[in-house]
């Protein structure tokens, strides 16, 4: 049941049309990144987990006016499982900047998970800030009397609530997920009541399934749909690991990039991986930079098994 659920999101993908204009950050690595995704994720992994990425978008890419421009994110999360309640705890802090536009969200999830069969369904919630930022002295207006920009300078930011949720099943070689992020959705209008820069609610959906090829290499297929319900994209990507310690694969996001993925993991453990994306644009090159490069550093506590409480009689005591 598993892989045809898989293999019929796969279909579903292939039949969306071609858009890339969600107003969220993507990340190549997106199979790393669930907590981002959906708040589900939160202590679903039953490990306590520190993360960080960065991306540099269009690497290299001059502004036609000004230097710079190209855009970069950057996101630090936590995760851990709250074992006595059957939950999970989340936070993650990601800042997005696009030019003269930064977008930093703070975002506190909560996640309670139920035994399903040989696997775990998890249903979770999240809820934070989502600040946007404005550099007035970036934009240069075609009409020097736009009343949007007139007397505007400097940097000025505005500060919104914000509200998820999500489901997310996972077993021992399925895992796949539903969430819905922004349902406040937040309006920007930095003091002018005819600027609405609206933030639009997004959907993800999300699975992916580990084959083994042999006793020493994994398959592990994914699939990532989004859509701020104007525009939708997919992401197909397929990794093998080598030995629990090294993993490469490719991934394609719909019309935009193909990306090679590569990852090693270290200490004696495995507790600290690190992992890199290289995009590689195949369409509108000529308004980009060819290439996109994304880093991933990820730290695992080491796991420690509940202390069971054994009950030691002293014969001194004893009545039997």
């Amino acid at each position: 049941m598993n892989k045809r659920l898989l293999i019929a999101l796969l279909l579903v993908g292939l039949g969306y049309g071609v858009s890339v204009a969600q107003q969220d950050p993507q990340f190549s690595q997106y199979m790393y990144n669930n907590l981002f995704i959906n708040p589900a994720f939160s202590g679903v992994e039953n490990r306590t987990k520190f993360q960080a990425i960065y991306r540099s978008q269009w690497t290299g890419y001059q502004g036609t006016f000004d230097p710079g421009g190209a855009p970069n994110t950057g996101m630090i999360s936590f995760n851990t499982p709250i074992l006595r309640m059957r939950s999970g705890f989340g936070f993650f802090v990601a800042n997005d900047r696009l030019g003269p536009v930064a977008n930093t969200q703070a975002q506190v999830s909560y996640a309670y998970h139920f035994p399903v069969g040989k696997g775990k369904l998890s249903l979770g919630v999240r809820g934070g800030m989502f600040t946007q930022a404005l550099n007035f002295d970036l934009y240069r207006a075609i009409n020097p009397d736009d009343p949007n920009l007139r007397d505007r300078t400097g940097r000025e930011s505005q500060i919104r609530p914000d509200l998820g949720m999500g489901v997310f099943y996972t077993s021992e070689k399925f895992y796949g997920g539903v969430s819905v992020n922004h349902l406040t959705e937040a309006q920007f209008n930095f003091g002018l009541d005819r600027l609405k820069n609206p933030l639009n609610r997004h959907i993800y959906v999300t699975a992916g399934y580990y084959y083994d090829l042999t006793y020493q290499i994994v398959l592990a297929p994914a699939v990532l749909f989004k859509s701020d319900f104007n525009t939708t994209s997919f992401e197909l990507s397929t990794v093998a690991t080598y030995n629990q310690k090294f993993s490469a694969g490719l991934s394609f996001r719909q019309g935009d990039a193909i990306a090679f993925l590569a990852g090693m993991s270290l200490m004696k453990d495995n507790s600290l991986r690190l992992g890199y994306a290289f995009d590689y644009i195949i369409r509108a090159r000529a308004a980009k930079a060819p290439t996109s490069n994304e880093l991933l550093l990820t730290y695992t506590l080491p796991y420690k098994p509940p202390v069971i409480k054994t009950i030691k009689r002293t014969p001194r005591f004893r009545n039997d």
